[in-house]
């Protein structure tokens, strides 16, 4: 993997930390998802531009 999608997921789950101190553990499960739904779009549109 490259470096330049190996920090932005460390630092996007790091944020993803501290934002859900308080949630509750289906809420966090939720976030994560979406999360990791948008990482994959936003992957997968910079490999069919290019």
């Amino acid at each position: 993997m490259q470096l330049e999608i190996i920090v932005p997921v460390v630092m996007s789950c790091a944020l993803a930390w501290w934002v859900s101190r308080g949630m509750s553990w289906t809420t966090r499960l939720v976030v994560a998802a979406v999360t990791l739904a948008v990482i994959v779009l936003v992957v997968l549109f910079e490999r069919s531009g290019s």
